[in-house]
């Protein structure tokens, strides 16, 4: 396994930012977003259950229309790739079973006594929705979205490919033109990936955060 080093990795995240423009005339070469769109794959999830699906948008008229309602924001049509993080609207029986079906696929063998453990705790949780972060399935998959997220921008990242994330958008009319509703998913977060415009006005200011000793609480 190849490693980054320290320094390597605090400058990629140094460099990057939210780009609020893109560079339109700019793609991401293919074998690149591959790899963004494996990082999203393997992102960790609660339980290894994965309850998300990741629309990407390629249609220029779709991404024109998303636009509109989502605050007119440019990165939507101007970035090389545009991802809608959609998130379960609740885990079912259905879905742990298929779980550990696919699990034995990977993994090879049958039903053991550790994967059927592993299988009940994960139906125990999911029905009893009360025990779950935020007592609902909608805070819980919620959550799991946003750390897809974190490893597709820190993926672009390390790549020199820049990224925005934007929840700015209504979320009811993206699932209408993304054919989502009824799907059991709903939009939560999206994110634009490509090259920064030399015209962006934040790709030259520095970079504002508190000092880590402002941050971190030590015990």
């Amino acid at each position: 396994m190849q490693t980054v080093s320290s320094d390597v990795l605090l400058a990629q995240l140094q460099w990057r930012y939210a780009v609020k423009a893109f560079d339109a005339s700019r793609k991401i070469p293919q074998a690149d977003w591959e790899a963004i769109e494996q990082s999203l794959v393997l992102s960790p999830s609660s339980y290894g259950l994965q309850p998300w699906r990741f629309v990407t948008v390629a249609n220029p008229a779709l991404r024109a229309e998303l636009r509109k309602h989502a605050w007119n924001q440019g990165q939507v049509t101007d970035a090389s790739h545009y991802v809608v993080i959609a998130a379960k609207d609740r885990v079912t029986e259905a879905d742990v079973e298929a779980y550990a079906q696919r699990i034995m696929q990977v993994r090879g063998g049958g039903m053991n006594p550790g994967l059927a453990a592993y299988r009940d705790m994960m139906l125990g949780s999911m029905k009893n929705e009360a025990t779950l972060p935020g007592a609902n399935f909608a805070t819980y998959t919620r959550s799991q979205a946003y750390i897809a997220l974190g490893f597709a921008l820190y993926t672009a990242a390390a790549m020199g490919i820049d990224a925005c994330p934007m929840e700015g958008f209504d979320p009811g009319q993206y699932d209408t033109l993304l054919g989502l509703k009824g799907s059991g998913y709903h939009s939560v977060v999206s994110a634009a990936f490509g090259y920064r415009a030399s015209s962006d006005w934040l790709a030259s200011l520095k970079k504002v955060r508190y000092e880590a000793q402002d941050l971190f609480i030590r015990r």
